[in-house]
């Protein structure tokens, strides 16, 4: 049998664009693959799958670089980079768009406004689209389109059969429907590769955004205020809040609705109300603006960081918030923070196994954030980030599969709950050899006769 050749754009470490090539967003976990394939097309993944199962080489895949833990790059294996194939193609028909597995939401988000429509993912620009849809997906629509992956049609993917050869299917509610099911928020990287994501888009015009920031004198009372009020808030506003360390000194609440700036104001005066904003900002803008207003440059630029997360099902009481303000008072620099953002709405309309996504109930994601300059820092913010998440655990549940953190010890329960088992069903069935891994795949479900 003729061995197969690698395709696509090829680097090597003898490349002069290794490094460029070999970094993620996240510097503090390096890794240094032997092979990275920048797929062009459909054509490439195939080869590259061919080549790894026949030459027995470790591999991973990788889309938008912002696997926290680098769980999509390898030691002395192969990357099969899907960022290169980034082609959208829109059905105003239909009312659909097939968004290559490479695209960036920044340019999902761009190409579909074109078009007068978008879907709900997350804020970031850099971020693949197909991590965070694969994880399920939330963002600033959350509360009004559900997630990403609540407006996912159809997914096509390159696996490995249980004839061990390399073959293309479309997983959706008809057909191959478990996977398609494991799709919605199963993680990404444990079926196959997946090379195009199919969407039912919705129409957007106007939006309004608001920011409110307070100083560190009002943490308890600001972050009180919005965890009552962003759960029960229109199902049109989606919002967050950011602690941010004693040091920065500021807590900022942000969010979009769907709606007019005056109903806006209307429906956040309980929030201006409290304690003293030093700044607040309501403004309607068209869709697109808000998209730009969203987006963190800091956290599009690779630095070495660690992030951790979990999900509340019901407000903090005064014990819990007092215990994020001893930490953010205690924090290894002042980048350290703390996010949250609403969910409920269309979110939790969805049964919590009726996808792979398990936190419908859950009424906030919470995210812990650390970042650091210098190597000698790593331990202390790794430390805080742990200690964090075990402090605040009795008032939490779970973490989402997109903030994965190596140091969870039942990950599986954390990122998927009750959806485990059925997961690994998927995997048996569509992967039988466990040939896509990685330290939190999932595993395949064994039977013991």
């Amino acid at each position: 049998m003729e061995e197969t050749k690698l395709t696509g754009r090829i680097v090597t470490p003898d490349d002069a664009e290794y490094d460029q090539a070999r970094i993620n967003n996240n510097l503090g976990v390096p890794k240094f693959p032997r092979i990275i394939v920048f797929c062009q097309n459909t054509n490439d993944v195939v080869n590259a799958l061919k080549w790894v199962k026949e030459n027995h080489v470790p591999f991973r895949i990788r889309s938008g670089r912002h696997s926290y833990e680098n769980f999509s790059l390898v030691n002395g294996g192969l990357v099969i980079d899907v960022s290169e194939m980034d082609r959208i193609t829109f059905n105003s028909k239909g009312m659909t768009a097939k968004i290559e597995a490479g695209a960036n939401l920044g340019k999902v988000y761009n190409e579909l406004w074109k078009k007068g429509t978008t879907i709900p993912a997350g804020t970031e620009s850099s971020v693949g689209l197909l991590g965070l849809v694969l994880g399920g997906g939330i963002g600033m629509l959350s509360r009004l389109f559900g997630l990403a992956c609540d407006n996912l049609l159809e997914v096509e993917m390159a696996i490995v059969n249980e004839q061990r050869e390399v073959e293309l299917i479309k997983a959706n509610k008809n057909h191959n429907s478990d996977l398609f099911w494991a799709c919605c928020g199963g993680g990404g990287g444990n079926f196959g590769v997946v090379t195009s994501l199919t969407f039912k888009v919705q129409p957007i015009s106007k939006v309004s955004i608001f920011s409110i920031t307070w100083e560190w004198e009002d943490f308890e009372a600001a972050f009180d205020a919005w965890q009552h009020w962003a759960t029960n808030a229109d199902k049109r506003l989606t919002s967050e809040i950011e602690l941010k360390s004693k040091e920065a000194n500021q807590i900022i609440a942000q969010g979009e609705f769907v709606g007019s700036s005056f109903k806006l104001k209307e429906l956040l005066q309980p929030l201006i109300d409290v304690g003293c904003p030093k700044k607040v900002v309501i403004k309607e803008v068209s869709y697109i603006e808000a998209v730009q207003f969203f987006d963190d440059p800091s956290g599009n630029q690779p630095a070495p960081r660690k992030r951790s997360g979990s999900f509340l099902n019901k407000p903090f009481p005064k014990e819990a918030i007092l215990t994020m303000k001893h930490f953010l008072e205690n924090a290894p620099n002042e980048k350290s923070s703390i996010w949250h953002q609403s969910l409920g709405g269309a979110v939790e309309e969805v049964g919590s196994n009726e996808t792979a996504f398990y936190y419908r109930d859950a009424i906030i994601a919470q995210e812990y954030l650390a970042t650091w300059s210098h190597p000698s820092e790593e331990r202390a913010n790794i430390r805080w980030i742990e200690e964090l998440r075990n402090a605040l655990s009795r008032y939490t549940t779970g973490d989402y599969v997109n903030w994965p953190d190596r140091f969870i010890r039942d990950w599986p329960t954390a990122y998927y709950g009750e959806n485990f088992k059925k997961l690994r069903e998927v995997k048996r069935a569509y992967d039988p050899c466990n040939l896509f891994h990685f330290p939190q795949s999932i595993p395949p479900f064994i039977n013991w006769f």
